[in-house]
């Protein structure tokens, strides 16, 4: 076997390791990357020729396998089945820097397999994983203009922090996951606690300082061990095709392309695509079926670089937009809530030919979702679902479980609204948001957004600030740049960068950014940034004129909940034998809902306050202790010759002993009391075994000892002698 050559870079005090030759020799590059105690295998396997398929087929695959944290993964068939969505969403984030570096009419399939062997959530696994793939591709014949990495930026106590710990994002208000390579930035995934834009914009440059560094050491083992480029040209046009399509349709789709409507402009695009096909068929008769019809999917692709070229013409130089709008402004708004009567919140959400609905369902806090991932077992009280169906855009398509894209835009709205989310203690709910998407021309993830904070404030989640998205595009012919705001679906396919930003009127909460070219200079991300922020405003005011602060109560349709803390030794006594206890708490509350942490919180809910409140009573009862010294008011349930036994509450009374029911001589336990009467009495003592001695006569005013002392007997008369 031959031996690994081994590559070390140490990187801010953590040493980063390549090994590159020993493993996966048959593959076509394989790289294992260590990066504190995490090691990830990053594998490129290429097909020898181009597919058919009419896009590049790179697939980006990511594993977390349990084993590299010493676990066994749970349910009934103990191996890893179907991706996570965290193991989806890593392996997205991993897509986004690679693609656009390939040529755009490359065709080979690629996959490239990550397997996380060990994993420290601590080194992140995911960054790690996005150098070994970089490693990898850079390593093999394939025409990748890279390398690229990648890392995480938080910010603690106003200082940029490289890889933080899971410990210390908790206390981050940044988390930003930034990639690209040693000459530009070309992709941003961050969440953050209402940040401004500039120091945003620093912490993208911080991280992209550190990227350099990580390229250049990729660098060096490509320039050791990189094997030579396989010879690769784009494929020619079809001289004669191409002549005729610029003669025959050349000035028609210019025209096209200053048309507004989107619908119009697609029908009119559709007529010179069916005429265009009719010529093909005609003139080149005499080839086999399959060779028209790629002739023919060729002359659809060379009529859309026509519009794709027309349009951006028309946005640098006149400034011009596909649908007549100037650079910066938003399409028309439109906002609504309470669309529904049974669902706990609703809202929709218009922005254009874009529109998003989102529901709002409140749950228990035992509804969370579960995650077994590589770190300890975790849970998720707050979901956003992004839903995309194919009528939306007017296809007909597959339509079953939700793609990358669908769960990647999930993801995205979730982490906006997350930073404005109230904390359990203060909001005891399990919170899920479905964004349906009824229209799409384009940003579909922001108009979620906007959607769902609406939606969340009518179902009355106290958020911390109402929060709104906003797309923004670039067109940039290598001199001139254009910044576009609210970008529609043709200028997010013909442009340079499609830069998503949600958040507050005081900051951002969330930051997605994809671009296509080589990269951005720091003022074109400053003019976007303040661009985006001013777009923002606007919506939120759109939003605020129908809902601006959460309402002071949920739906009445949703479960009222409280939370009580009990003993944790306690705890086996709700519960009692086989759950009997708590079963029977249950049935008598009219079926309340009763979830008892390990650490003693119990949340009780139901959807009217009463069942609530008197299962609060019956634990209460269950866990309170009685204490020496103590007054209760209490029942008598049985008498006995030397005494009574008193309810202090249910399931725990004490022993009122004849001699302590009042301060004179009792004869009889019934000239006092009588079974059924309340009285009040005091703990006077508990003894080892928990039995529990009370006094009534303690709880009564102390005898005046002047009157209370029995009257002096008359003299008897002497007795008269007979």
């Amino acid at each position: 076997m031959n031996e690994a050559k081994i590559f070390t870079l140490d990187l801010d005090g953590k040493k980063v390791v390549a090994e590159i030759g020993e493993v996966a020799k048959a593959a076509t590059a394989a790289a294992i990357v260590r990066y504190g105690d995490t090691a990830v295998l990053s594998v490129t396997q290429a097909s020898k020729e181009p597919s058919t398929l009419p896009f590049f087929p790179l697939m980006v695959l990511y594993t977390e396998k349990l084993y590299a944290a010493g676990k066994i993964p749970g349910g009934f068939f103990k191996r890893e089945a179907r991706p996570s969505e965290h193991e989806t969403l890593t392996a997205r984030m991993i897509d986004r820097p690679i693609r656009p570096l390939f040529p755009d009419d490359f065709r080979h399939d690629i996959q490239l397999i990550n397997t996380v062997l060990s994993g420290d959530t601590d080194s992140s696994p995911a960054m790690t994983a996005m150098l070994g793939s970089s490693l990898s591709l850079a390593l093999s014949p394939m025409p990748f203009d890279g390398p690229i990495a990648g890392v995480v930026v938080g910010r603690i106590d106003g200082e940029f922090a490289l890889n933080p710990s899971e410990e210390d994002l908790e206390r981050s208000d940044i988390e930003l996951i930034v990639a690209g390579t040693a000459d530009a930035v070309n992709m941003v995934e961050a969440g953050a606690k209402q940040v401004p834009e500039e120091d945003m914009l620093d912490a993208i440059l911080f991280g992209h300082a550190w990227i350099k560094k990580l390229c250049a050491f990729q660098q060096d083992i490509i320039d050791e061990l990189g094997q030579p480029k396989m010879a690769y040209a784009p494929k020619q046009p079809t001289a004669e095709l191409l002549e005729y399509i610029r003669k025959d349709a050349e000035a028609d789709l210019i025209k096209i392309a200053g048309v507004n409507d989107r619908k119009e402009r697609s029908e009119q695009v559709a007529v010179v695509h069916d005429r265009i096909a009719e010529h093909v068929e005609e003139a080149y008769a005499a080839l086999e079926k399959d060779d028209i019809a790629d002739l023919i999917k060729e002359a659809k692709g060379h009529v859309d670089d026509i519009i794709k070229k027309e349009v951006r013409r028309r946005i640098i130089e006149e400034k011009i937009r596909p649908d007549g709008r100037a650079l910066d402004v938003v399409r028309p708004l439109t906002s609504k809530i309470d669309l529904f009567e049974l669902t706990h919140g609703s809202a929709m959400f218009t922005r254009g030919q874009t529109q998003a609905l989102s529901i709002t369902t409140l749950g228990a806090l035992g509804e969370h979702q579960i995650i077994d991932g590589l770190g300890d077992t975790d849970n998720k009280r707050f979901m956003l679902h992004y839903n995309f169906p194919p009528y939306s855009v007017g296809e007909n398509r597959r339509y079953g479980p939700p793609s990358r894209r669908e769960i990647g835009h999930g993801a995205l709205g979730e982490r906006a609204l997350l930073q404005v989310l109230p904390d359990e203690e203060d909001f005891p709910y399990t919170v899920r948001v479905v964004s349906e998407i009824l229209e799409s021309n384009g940003s579909t993830s922001q108009a979620s957004i906007c959607a769902a904070s609406m939606s969340l404030m009518a179902a009355g989640v106290p958020m911390g600030a109402a929060i709104a998205g906003i797309a923004m595009g670039l067109i940039h012919d290598g001199q001139t740049y254009r910044i576009l705001t609210d970008i529609q679906g043709l200028e997010d396919h013909i442009g340079d960068m499609d830069f998503k930003v949600a958040g507050s009127k005081d900051g951002i909460t969330a930051l997605q950014m994809d671009i296509k070219i080589s990269g951005l200079s720091r003022d074109i991300l400053k003019e976007a940034l303040e661009q985006a922020r001013k777009a923002r405003l606007e919506v939120l005011d759109n939003m605020n004129a129908v809902i601006d602060k959460p309402r002071p109560e949920v739906s009445k349709h949703a479960p009222k909940v409280k939370i009580m803390v009990i003993d944790v030794e306690k705890i086996r006594d709700v519960i009692g034998p086989g759950g009997k206890i708590i079963s029977k708490i249950i049935d008598d509350c009219d079926d309340v809902r009763i979830d008892i942490e390990q650490d003693g919180r119990v949340t009780i809910m139901h959807t009217e306050i009463e069942p609530i409140d008197k299962a609060i009573k019956r634990i209460e009862d269950i866990v309170r202790v009685a204490k020496v010294g103590e007054t209760y008011r209490g029942r008598v349930v049985r008498i006995e010759k030397f005494g009574c036994f008193v309810e202090l509450w249910q399931g725990t009374d004490g022993l009122c002993h004849i001699s302590k029911l009042a301060h004179e001589r009792v004869g009889r336990v019934e000239d006092v009391v009588k079974l059924g009467d309340m009285i009040n009495v005091k703990v006077i003592g508990i003894d080892d075994r928990g039995r529990i001695d009370l006094s009534r006569k303690a709880t009564l005013p102390a005898p005046d000892k002047t009157t209370s002392r029995p009257p002096r007997k008359e003299p008897r008369p002497p007795r008269k002698k007979e």
